[in-house]
This record gives C-alpha cells, sequence and structure tokens, in this order.
C-alpha cells in the first residue's frame, strides 16, 4: 500500500496488472471506470489528484476533464498517439502530457510490415482455403506480388522511418509524404499525396490522428493509387476516409486493403468486414506482452520522475518541458 500522504491519481481506463500494481504502490489511486457515478468521484478527488494515467483508446482527456480537476499538473498517457488527449489545452493551462514513444517502434514496424505481406499474398484467406478443404479440390488462385512495388510512407515519424528500413530490406523503393520535407532523410519527398499515390502501386499510413490529419487518404488519393494498389494502416484510423475506401474496395478503384486501425474503434462497418479480400485487424499494433509492458512501463516512469520533482521523461510537443 502506498503512504495515504503519497501523491493521487486517476486512472481513466484500465491498464495491464504490470502497470496498476506499479501505480497502487507508488500513488493513491483512484479508477475512474470502476466508478459507479464518475462525476461524484471526480467531486470528491477535485481538489486532490494531481496525475492522470490514461489509457489508450477512446476515453477522453480534454477541458471537461480539466475544469474537473484543478489541481492537475500531469497526464500520462499509454500510447505513442495521443489524440484522445487535448494536449494543446493541456498546454495552455500548464499541464504537462506525456506519451510512450520509441518502446513501440519496431513492434508496430514489423506488425506493418507483416500486414502488407498478409494483404498482397492473401494469407489469411489461403488459410481459410486449406482449413475448409478447399486445397483438395485444387491449387489456390495466384496472387499479386511485392516484386516490382514502390512504397510510399504517409507519415516519416519514428515508426514511419523503421517501416521504410524495413521496406529497403525487401528490395523495395521508398517515398514519403508528410507535412514538411526531412532533410536528414535520403528517400523522395512528396508534399502532394494524391501526387504521391499515382506515383506508386502501395501506401502505408503511420500517420497520427488529429484535425490536420483527418481524411486526408480520401477518394481522390485511392482513385491515385489505381487499380493494383495497396492500402495499409497502422496509424489512426481517422486518417483514411472509410466510406470512400469500402467504396473503392467494392468498385475495385483499387486491389486491396490492411488495416489495423479504423474511424470509430472496436466499431467496424458490416460493408468492410464483408470485403474478402481486405484483411482487418483489431489495432493489435503493439499487442505483444514485452512491448505493452515496455509502454506500461514508461507511464509509470513519466509519474514516478514527476512526482520526485525531476521533470516528465517523454513529454509530448505541445506541452513542453523546460528544464530549470
Amino acid at each position: 500500500m502506498p503512504d495515504p500522504n503519497a501523491p493521487e491519481i486517476l486512472m481513466t481506463g484500465p491498464m495491464m496488472a504490470y502497470v496498476t500494481d506499479q501505480l497502487k504502490a507508488r500513488f493513491v489511486v483512484h479508477e475512474l471506470w470502476n466508478a459507479s457515478d464518475r462525476a461524484a468521484l471526480l467531486a470528491e478527488v477535485a481538489g486532490r489528484v494531481r496525475g492522470v494515467a490514461a489509457g489508450g483508446g477512446h476515453n477522453r482527456v480534454d477541458g471537461a476533464l480539466f475544469d474537473a480537476l484543478p489541481k492537475l499538473e500531469m497526464v500520462a498517457s499509454f500510447g505513442v498517439g495521443y489524440d484522445h488527449i487535448d494536449a494543446a489545452e493541456a498546454g495552455r493551462r500548464g499541464i504537462t502530457v506525456s506519451n510512450t514513444p520509441d518502446v513501440l517502434t519496431d513492434e508496430v514496424a514489423d506488425l506493418a510490415l507483416g500486414l502488407l505481406i498478409a494483404t498482397v499474398r492473401q494469407l489469411p484467406q489461403v488459410d481459410r482455403y486449406l482449413r475448409e478443404g478447399k486445397w483438395l479440390k485444387g491449387a489456390y488462385p495466384l496472387t499479386t506480388s511485392l516484386r516490382g512495388r514502390t512504397v510510399g510512407i504517409v507519415g516519416l515519424g519514428r515508426i514511419g522511418k523503421a517501416v521504410a528500413k524495413r521496406v529497403e530490406a525487401f528490395g523495395l523503393p521508398v517515398v514519403y509524404h508528410g507535412r514538411s520535407r526531412q532533410e536528414d532523410v535520403a528517400y523522395r519527398y512528396y508534399p502532394s499525396l494524391v501526387e504521391m499515390a499515382a506515383d506508386v502501386d502501395t501506401l502505408i499510413s503511420v500517420a497520427p490522428g488529429g484535425a490536420s490529419t483527418h481524411h486526408i487518404i480520401n477518394a481522390d488519393v485511392l482513385k491515385a493509387l489505381g487499380p493494383n494498389g495497396i492500402l495499409v494502416n497502422v496509424g489512426r484510423g481517422t486518417v483514411v476516409d472509410e466510406q470512400a475506401l469500402i467504396q473503392a474496395l467494392k468498385d475495385k478503384t483499387i486491389l486491396s486493403a490492411g488495416l489495423d486501425v479504423f474511424e470509430d474503434e472496436p466499431r467496424v462497418p458490416a460493408e468492410l468486414i464483408a470485403i474478402d479480400h481486405a484483411v482487418l485487424l483489431p489495432h493489435v499494433g503493439s499487442a505483444s506482452v514485452y512491448t505493452r509492458e515496455q509502454m506500461g512501463q514508461l507511464v509509470v516512469d513519466n509519474l514516478v520522475s514527476w512526482f520526485d520533482g525531476k521533470g516528465p521523461l517523454t513529454p509530448v510537443s505541445e506541452t513542453p518541458w523546460k528544464k530549470a
């Protein structure tokens, strides 16, 4: 049990026991998702809670929560993406936000390449073909190939660069689109996503969510990608106009898609599920025991460092931390 005088924090959603046990040993923890009356809990702890441990996903951490917790100093978020947190508003209020970069980079990049191969070579469909006994009646039809493809990466951040490195190892050329050109990389930069899509046949999106990237992969981009085109998304579902993608898959405007993320998770449109040649995963990019423990440890370490007076370990850009 923690010292009753230990800092008090709020957990917005459940986390793995590896994380929760450490937090409860170090802090007085209030579990918002377990409260029968959330408003009452927030009112009760309003003057005492100084930190938030925010699970990744769909629990909003925004101005309403900041209003309810006037003593809040620090939000430690689980995950590299933090579009469920209004970090800009946190910054305006002097609240620091941290995320968990780097520790999940390789896991998500590995998954992106696995999803690409599964989509191109139709591995889930081939597996089902065998299990249903269809091989006894004849060979599975020939699939498309990675050979001869050019890959355009949407969002060349930490994970995007790790994906690019793996794509290069497969012998494929890489180009990229993002908010601006990066002078320290040799890949060709496209300021226009439509123009890049027209010049490649494979898009891998690792772009973060938020207003600036909402639906940037739209009907025009998919049309430019063309009938041999493959779209893989391991970034955020909101980057892709899901209805436009469904229509493009139905009309064979593009060849196929491999998706680990969706617009309204965990709700996936029935129309998309019905498209047999698409490969769909339930947002498992970082979902290994090893990587999730590393991410959780960084949540704990950020909070401990903050309340030990050492500042955050991995603050996000909207809430820069400047050492005194």
